[in-house]
């Protein structure tokens, strides 16, 4: 799998942080693990009102570990987001600390990694008009990012025009004193569990990811942005008068799971309203052991809105993760732009790619044209490091596949090291269609699979294949805009297949945003950006739409928020039909979820969906977690058999995942948000083989917040479809003014 930068954490939680003083474990401590560790509360109290938490938790700790004067082995405390801390220990220690009374579940801590400008107006924000506008462009909101630190000093956090933060906003800047302002309000750097590293200290962007997400959610209007002379524009965040907040938790490549439990738990205690995270596991564990899950529910139990990258493991079913239905979950789709580059041969055929490289400089004329794989070795046609014979490819235009766990870049690297003049980068047959633009080493285009098995045919049907690359620039109007694109996760979501993921999919593709670093030689410019596609990009999209609707509707719940998103979203592209992925066919939705963001719609959605805190509990009793396990997630002591567990299709959720064998039968409450007197008929598109009934069949409202219970009925029919795994439509409530929809997947067994 390509690497894609997946972090998009968007949580607002409250923390107690406990901080271990140096860097170094001495040899006592060489052979320890950092665990997390959930405890009970104190007895007879609750977490918020003790004062002797920490002392608490000490109590589990071996008295052996606790009077030595090494480094302290506890490292952080958690008081919002979960009722433990996190250690290291040796596993006899460990042992030791499960014999404690209080002691609930203990596992080492995992690292999360990364899942790594036009899009306003792509998604039909403007500036002098409509949503945007009349969302006050999120002001007064304040978002929280997850990620690897911000870059300070760049003009996309610059703030000018913006008013200070809110009264309730309690957090700080680890940053010299004029690196933040009313922008950027906040930076910490959380990285005790992380491998010390020269400058580890600071919220300072290292990779550049960090500062990329942040100004994707809610960086400042900067004119005359660029990459190397393409995209040109004014670039903006989302929610460009939102103030930010950054939580650093990447250090080099991985993300601590302690350090982002201490992020969130600091976000929600200095008062967030949205946190984004483009981060995530290779693999969704259940949710009562994913600390994103955990952290996420304490911060919707404050009011926090929580966005997620849905991961770049796609397009293979099965593989998204951060799929708890308290968290927005974003797939990534295409934008209308790209960045042209179309690979012309020696017979005549010209096939169109991307790359941001354009050299100015590079003839037209026709070089020799060779395939990397030609000596029949798997890794030279990857392009492998060192795969490649200078003699055979020395100022030839050459032909890689790819795959093989080489990062794209990579391959041209290999290119140029031998001499090649150019490389033309073919997809493999899962990418299919989904192309990407990157800031290559040498002239280059990346075109489909479709394009690469051509150029294939065309080298062994001549004995002197030719071909050059035509570097065209940025190209607007993509008709096809917007797809799924390969690499975005898909459900169904393995915890809880029962609620649909993803939730929506946003721009994740080519995404121009703010960079730390020079592409060229120009170290004086300050106004740098790059384009990076991953769901880390997707997520902050969604945070900041989240954040302008915070800013429209103060009072709205996390839950309101995510179904007037998904209610309202796109399911057709420019060219009004059905949205594709990567094959070009129309996409599922295992890929969609319930389509493509629209925010203007959303800011005015009809009715939503809403769900209070406790209404996940039944939920969460009725997966199988016992009460322990739910206890976890709840924060708080859970008796699930004195709660009236219900399925999963039974929580008030908009959309529908049914596992159909005998008929089955859920309700819904949608909750009016539009017009006091409003009248809504439903309308049923059934997954073929399905019937559904709604009852009723109509809505009437006569006053705003008014709530309104229907149920639908789910049977299996005979349709000539008996040996099809799955079938999908939709259910949609319609008025004079608004269209309601919520997807729905059949699951035949």
């Amino acid at each position: 799998m390509d690497s894609f930068f997946f972090i998009a954490f968007t949580f607002v939680l409250s923390f107690h942080i406990h901080f271990a003083h140096g860097n170094e474990l001495n040899s006592a401590t060489s052979s320890s693990k950092t665990y997390i560790i959930h405890v009970t509360g104190p007895q007879g109290k609750t977490l918020a009102q003790s004062e002797d938490l920490e002392s608490w938790y000490r109590s589990f700790m071996p008295p052996t570990i606790m009077s030595s004067e090494e480094q302290p082995r506890m490292i952080y405390s958690y008081r919002n987001v979960m009722s433990g801390f996190a250690a290291r220990l040796t596993e006899e220690e460990l042992r030791s600390v499960q014999k404690k009374n209080g002691f609930i579940s203990a596992h080492p801590e995992r690292m999360l990694h990364r899942q790594t400008t036009h899009t306003p107006q792509f998604l039909g924000l403007q500036q002098d008009m409509g949503f945007w506008k009349e969302s006050n462009f999120g002001k007064g909101v304040i978002v929280g990012v997850v990620d690897s630190g911000i870059e300070p000093d760049h003009p996309s956090f610059s703030d000018a025009g913006m008013p200070p933060p809110p009264l309730k906003w309690k957090g700080r800047c680890e940053l010299n004193a004029t690196f933040c302002n009313n922008k950027l309000i906040g930076a910490r750097s959380f990285n005790l569990a992380a491998t010390a590293m020269k400058g580890a200290d600071s919220p300072i962007d290292e990779d550049g990811h960090g500062t990329h997400t942040s100004s994707t959610a809610a960086g400042a209007f900067v004119d005359h942005a660029e990459v190397l002379g393409n995209a040109k524009g004014t670039a903006a965040g989302i929610a460009p008068y939102a103030h930010l907040a950054m939580y650093r938790v990447c250090f080099g490549e991985d993300c601590a799971e302690s350090d982002i439990l201490a992020a969130l738990d600091a976000a929600v205690e200095d008062g967030v309203d949205v946190i984004s995270i483009s981060l995530g596991l290779s693999e969704p564990p259940p949710f009562f052991n994913d600390s994103i899950a955990i952290g996420a529910f304490a911060a919707m139990q404050k009011g926090i809105f929580v966005s997620c990258a849905a991961g770049n493991s796609g397009p293979f079913h099965g593989s998204l993760v951060n799929g708890a239905p308290w968290v927005l979950t974003v797939g990534a789709s295409n934008i209308d732009r790209s960045i042209a580059a179309t690979a012309k041969l020696g017979n005549g055929q010209e096939f169109d790619g991307e790359s941001v490289f354009q050299p100015s400089d590079f003839s037209p004329t026709l070089l020799p044209l060779a395939y990397a794989g030609k000596n029949g070795k798997q890794e030279a046609a990857f392009c492998a490091n060192g795969s490649l014979n200078d003699c055979d490819f020395r100022g030839k235009v050459v032909l890689c596949e790819r795959g093989g766990g080489i990062g794209r870049i990579a391959k041209g690297e290999e290119v140029k090291r031998v001499g090649g003049a150019a490389m033309i980068l073919m997809n493999d047959e899962s990418n299919g269609f989904s192309v990407l633009a990157d800031v290559h080493v040498l002239p280059a285009t990346h075109l489909s699979y479709d394009s690469g098995l051509k150029i294939k045919a065309y080298i062994n049907s001549t004995a002197i294949p030719t071909a050059t690359i035509l570097f065209k620039g940025t190209i607007i109007g993509n008709s096809l805009a917007p797809a799924v694109t390969s690499f975005s996760s898909r459900g169904p979501n393995l915890p809880s297949p029962g609620i649909l993921k993803p939730d929506i999919i946003g721009p994740g593709v080519n995404i121009l945003a703010a960079w730390p670093f020079p592409l060229n030689n120009d170290t004086d410019s300050k106004s740098t950006f790059n384009i990076m596609s991953g769901t880390s990009m997707s997520c902050p999209h969604l945070s900041g739409v989240a954040a302008l609707l915070k800013s429209s509707h103060p009072h709205w719940s996390p839950a309101a928020i995510k179904s007037a998103i998904m209610t309202s979203a796109d399911i057709i592209n420019f060219e009004h039909k059905l949205i594709v992925d990567e094959t070009l066919y129309p996409a599922d939705v295992f890929a969609t979820g319930s389509g493509h963001v629209n925010p203007s719609r959303a800011n005015d959605p009809g009715l939503v969906y809403d769900i209070q805190p406790d209404d996940y509990i039944p939920y969460l009793c009725g997966l199988g977690y016992g009460d322990t396990e739910v206890g976890i997630i709840a924060h708080k002591t859970i008796t699930c058999s004195e709660t009236s567990s219900i399925p999963e299709g039974e929580l008030n959720y908009p959309s529908f995942s049914v596992v159909l064998g005998s008929p089955q039968t859920f309700t819904r409450t949608v909750t009016n948000v539009g017009e006091a007197n409003s009248s809504y008929v439903v309308m049923v598109m059934a997954p073929e083989g399905v019937e559904v009934k709604v009852r009723p069949n109509n809505l009437t409202f006569s006053e705003a917040n008014q709530k309104e219970t229907y149920s639908v009925s789910f049977s299996r029919i005979e349709s000539g479809n008996e040996t099809a795994e799955y079938a999908q439509g939709f259910l949609q409530w319609v008025s004079a003014k608004h269209t309601v929809r919520s997807p729905i997947l059949v699951d035949f067994v």
